[in-house]
């Protein structure tokens, strides 16, 4: 059993774990995390790599269980984030094939975190063209019970050397000529750069892959 948190427009490695196990328990009863990508992804950018953060609203005792993460409305982030997109992509070999997959979800407003970056996880395995079974938890999943705890090492703060199933194969890049590859960016990158060859990167980026 592979345990993932929720996260947003996650990195490739999230995927490439995703597409090795088949599937995955997306852990919704753990407290809510600042600075992860729970509510951030990371881009490539023309000034650099970028991460986009969605607001939340804050509980009054600081403390919150991911599944009662309400998105925020400040700052028209939707708007912000869907134009970070388009100019960071809009040359990208398959920017215009998919953008109106992406699109809807600056456009819709959803309550809660979990449930928006649910809804974005599928449509990218869909747009990738895999299948994984993908459950919510029910209560806290304990360590003990077994499975692959994947719930903090996958981070913007953790190094991918830490993970020993991972290794970052190179794709082209929009901007690769300017600050060379960027590894681990998020999904949507690898998407709009690749298209249909996205999952070959992912199963290319599994260490014990034969492929």
């Amino acid at each position: 059993m592979l345990i993932l948190p929720s996260a947003y427009l996650p990195p490739v490695q999230y995927f490439v774990h995703l597409c090795a196990r088949g599937g995955c328990v997306i852990e919704q009863h753990e407290h809510y995390l600042k600075q992860t990508y729970r509510n951030r992804c990371v881009i490539d950018s023309p000034n650099g790599a970028l991460p986009l953060i969605i607001p939340v609203e804050k509980p009054a005792n600081g403390k919150c269980l991911m599944k009662d993460v309400r998105i925020s409305n400040h700052g028209n982030w939707r708007h912000l984030h869907w134009q970070a997109l388009v100019a960071s992509y809009y040359n990208s070999p398959f920017f215009e094939y998919y953008q109106d997959d992406f699109r809807p979800f600056f456009e819709k407003k959803w309550d809660f975190l979990v449930d928006f970056n649910e809804e974005i996880l599928h449509k990218c395995c869909e747009l990738i063209d895999i299948q994984p079974k993908i459950v919510r938890s029910d209560s806290y999943v304990k360590t003990e019970e077994g499975g692959v705890d994947y719930r903090l090492l996958i981070s913007p703060k953790n190094s991918v050397e830490m993970d020993d199933f991972f290794f970052p194969v190179k794709y082209y890049q929009v901007f690769q000529h300017k600050e060379g590859f960027k590894p681990n960016l998020s999904v949507a990158d690898l998407i709009f750069n690749m298209g249909p060859e996205s999952v070959l990167v992912l199963q290319s980026s599994m260490v014990e892959s034969d492929v």
